[in-house]
């Protein structure tokens, strides 16, 4: 399969994706390369779905945050854009592949989040708790724009992991990613001016970013050792 070139999701991805260390451990981990190849066990493959599932409640609410504390209607809108998409592509997702295996939504419901996915979704919350608008985007852009830059590059994989794939690679999630990017740069822009790159500020977030990412890394890693 053909590899592709990392998208375009705006300028603050570009700069704070090549800072952050661990983007590549994120993007091209072992869990990915095996949604991918196909060759990722099944156990493995529920188990991550089973956690994800009740990351994205955390990772809603995260979203339903960002919408409260928008400075503008465009940032309301684009956070709850986000938010629609989470509830009803990505959660239905997550739902209908579990039920394929057996999964009722009860029991889906019912798991309780491990280690990796406490430290993360606590950690996303928590930015936006402590910090601001500006904090939260960057906590949370590694898991939209990772997907998306994740999804480009399976987009087209055949295999038992086809619809994943082809749901993050698909034309209504990678246009998702470009408004959530659109969404950072301008909010960036409103509260910072053109230049916050060079403000001491961008280094804090770049941390952010960075951080979220490792922490990403380590839902893969537990996605790979089912309970």
């Amino acid at each position: 399969m053909t590899d592709h070139p990392a998208p375009d999701y705006g300028r603050a991805f570009t700069l704070w994706r090549d800072a952050a260390p661990e983007w590549q451990a994120y993007t091209r981990h072992a869990f990915v390369e095996g949604l991918r190849s196909g060759t990722l066990p099944r156990e493995a493959f529920l188990h991550y779905l089973k956690q994800d599932y009740v990351f994205l409640i955390h990772f809603s609410r995260a979203w339903a945050l960002a919408a409260a504390t928008s400075d503008t209607m465009a940032e309301m809108r684009a956070a709850s854009a986000t938010l629609h998409a989470l509830a009803h592509v990505e959660m239905p997702l997550h739902i209908r592949l579990c039920a394929e295996a057996g999964i009722a939504e009860e029991a889906l419901q019912a798991t309780e989040e491990a280690a990796a996915t406490l430290a993360y979704t606590r950690y996303v919350l928590e930015a936006g708790y402590s910090g601001d608008f500006l904090d939260l985007m960057a906590a949370l852009a590694p898991c939209v724009l990772g997907y998306g830059e994740i999804g480009a590059r399976l987009a087209g994989s055949t295999g038992p992991y086809a619809d994943w794939c082809a749901t993050y690679g698909g034309a209504d999630y990678q246009q998702l990613c470009r408004d959530v990017g659109g969404l950072i740069d301008g909010a960036l822009a409103h509260r910072l001016g053109e230049d916050w790159p060079d403000l001491p500020r961008a280094r804090h977030l770049s941390a952010r970013f960075a951080t979220a990412t490792r922490l990403e890394v380590g839902f893969w890693d537990m996605g790979l050792r089912p309970a």
